[in-house]
């Protein structure tokens, strides 16, 4: 498979050709991320790609959808803190400033990131590691995905 489906991330999801999807949610698919510069970082993506913002969905749906991004904030905690002992948090962000869709980006945060961006939103990693070869998602982020999706079931079951 091609990375055609990076055009239409929710429909291909939707159609079940986007490689990087973890789960299918309540409101939405929970994606691995494009880039692994923080092991784990995952996306919640809404499943109507017309929505733009929280505040277009009915009550329940948006319910629903930050209900879905809390899930997968705790299912990447839960891995990340079993994985990596410098595991610190989870940042959970909806931004909107680039995709024109709702979504939100769950960033573990680790003790050994730079010190100059430790305490900083993500977005001020250096912009080389956002395309180093080596944080770009493959087949060994497989058993992280796998782990990830884990949880997710877990705390699905559990609801």
């Amino acid at each position: 498979m091609g990375d055609g489906w990076r055009a239409d991330r929710i429909g291909a999801a939707r159609r079940g050709e986007n490689p990087t999807v973890i789960r299918r949610l309540t409101a939405g698919f929970a994606v691995i991320g494009d880039v692994q510069f923080l092991p784990g970082y995952a996306v919640l993506l809404v499943d109507d790609p017309r929505v733009q913002r929280l505040s277009e969905l009915p009550k329940a749906k948006r319910l629903a959808f930050l209900t879905d991004m809390e899930q997968l904030g705790e299912a990447v905690e839960r891995v990340c803190r079993r994985r990596d002992p410098a595991f610190r948090r989870v940042n959970l962000e909806i931004l909107g400033n680039t995709d024109p869709f709702l979504h939100a980006h769950v960033w573990p945060r680790y003790g050994w990131e730079p010190p100059d961006v430790v305490g900083s939103p993500v977005w001020l990693h250096p912009r080389e590691r956002w395309s180093d070869e080596r944080f770009r998602l493959g087949p060994h982020h497989d058993a992280l995905r796998t782990e990830i999706g884990g949880e997710l079931d877990r705390l699905r079951s559990t609801a």
